[in-house]
């Protein structure tokens, strides 16, 4: 997979995300999209390096998805627990 691609795959785990934890995010529609963005990055880092699932493979590979949404869910709890109360 291509970066342009990996992107496109954070946008939409991002989404994915926001929508299994809803609520209000510090960083709004552009954090969450961020944070979607890295999480697909470090899901597919983690996948790869010690969960030995290479994710280069396609886009569509479900373990590909898996390591994505992973890592979007865990940036969003870890952002929402550091930056949560700075909007009140």
């Amino acid at each position: 997979m291509t970066i342009i691609s990996w992107i496109i795959l954070g946008l939409l785990a991002g989404a994915i995300a926001k929508f299994l934890l809803p609520g209000r995010d510090p960083g709004g529609l552009i954090g969450t999209t961020l944070i979607g963005i890295a999480g697909a990055f470090i899901g597919g880092w983690i996948s790869a390096r010690w969960m030995d699932h290479p994710v280069t493979k396609d886009f569509y590979d479900g373990t590909t998805w898996a390591a994505a949404i992973g890592g979007s869910l865990v940036l969003l709890i870890a952002y929402r627990l550091l930056f949560g109360n700075s909007r009140n």
